[in-house]
């Protein structure tokens, strides 16, 4: 029996009615938070613009104001928003799978804070700032492949059936999110879309403990999530037993009639 998390690309799906100021709060701490490097980390941001890229636009304008406004630097330094990496060679693949992303397959950058100038000692760490990709496509590398850094691919889709099949063809399952105002799109995106954890204008949508951790496809492999009750199941093994307890000893045992009976 295992249990193995694997890798995963979370993407949030934006519709035109969503709150436009809570939206784009969201998505940076879910893109930015923790400088991306967790499994529940936003990767991919997809705006529904109905053929209106000017919806993409502004969202891509608000989260770019917010991104430039968190600082980066030390965890020692009570103002900072964002973090190091974890290791020079983190850095190093993150910065080539943006270049190669910008550089020669056509993405552009709405906000590029790659490389962030810090004082000494801190010249020489593992910092990479919130960066924004647009103009992306799902053969792209940064679609792709898991930054794990504070950047984030933006791919535009014509309608929600559009980006929740772009969802469904993607090949990991970890998570996802929807941010909108209508009930019912909400409720098609929810029955329809194939990721195990769904948030419902929520974009980092990690259920508490007593519930399941229900990534799916190629974000797991074995029989049982951890957390919650498929968590103690992993670590069960079960035993049935069976009583009656409903005889008298003058009729004896259903089942059992002549066993230790005098023979004649």
């Amino acid at each position: 029996r295992a249990q193995v998390n694997m890798g995963a690309k979370n993407h949030a799906v934006v519709l035109p009615d969503a709150d436009p100021e809570a939206t784009a709060k969201a998505l940076a701490g879910a893109a930015f938070g923790a400088a991306g490097q967790r499994c529940m980390a936003i990767g991919v941001i997809v705006t529904v613009t109905g053929g209106d890229m000017g919806v993409r636009d502004r969202l891509v304008d608000k989260l770019a104001q917010l991104g430039d406004s968190l600082k980066v630097g030390p965890a020692s330094d009570d103002a900072t928003d964002v973090g190091p990496l974890i290791s020079p060679e983190a850095k190093q693949r993150a910065l080539a799978i943006v270049e190669k992303s910008v550089g020669s397959e056509g993405a552009k950058l709405a906000l590029d804070r790659r490389t962030v100038a810090l004082e000494p000692p801190f010249d020489k760490g593992n910092f990479f700032g919130p960066t924004i990709i647009t103009d992306v496509t799902p053969d792209m590398t940064c679609y792709r492949e898991e930054i794990f850094a504070p950047a984030v691919s933006v791919v535009a889709v014509n309608t929600l059936d559009d980006a929740i099949s772009l969802l469904n063809a993607n090949p990991y399952g970890n998570g996802c999110g929807i941010f909108t105002s209508s009930g019912s799109a909400a409720r098609h995106f929810v029955a329809n879309v194939d990721v195990g954890q769904v948030g419902v204008n929520v974009p980092i949508p990690v259920p508490v403990p007593y519930f399941s951790f229900t990534g799916s496809r190629g974000s797991f492999h074995g029989d049982l999530n951890f957390y919650g009750k498929n968590g103690v199941a992993f670590y069960t093994q079960y035993k049935t037993v069976t009583s009656n307890w409903k005889f008298s000893a003058s009729d004896g045992m259903s089942g059992l009639h002549g066993v230790g009976a005098s023979q004649s």
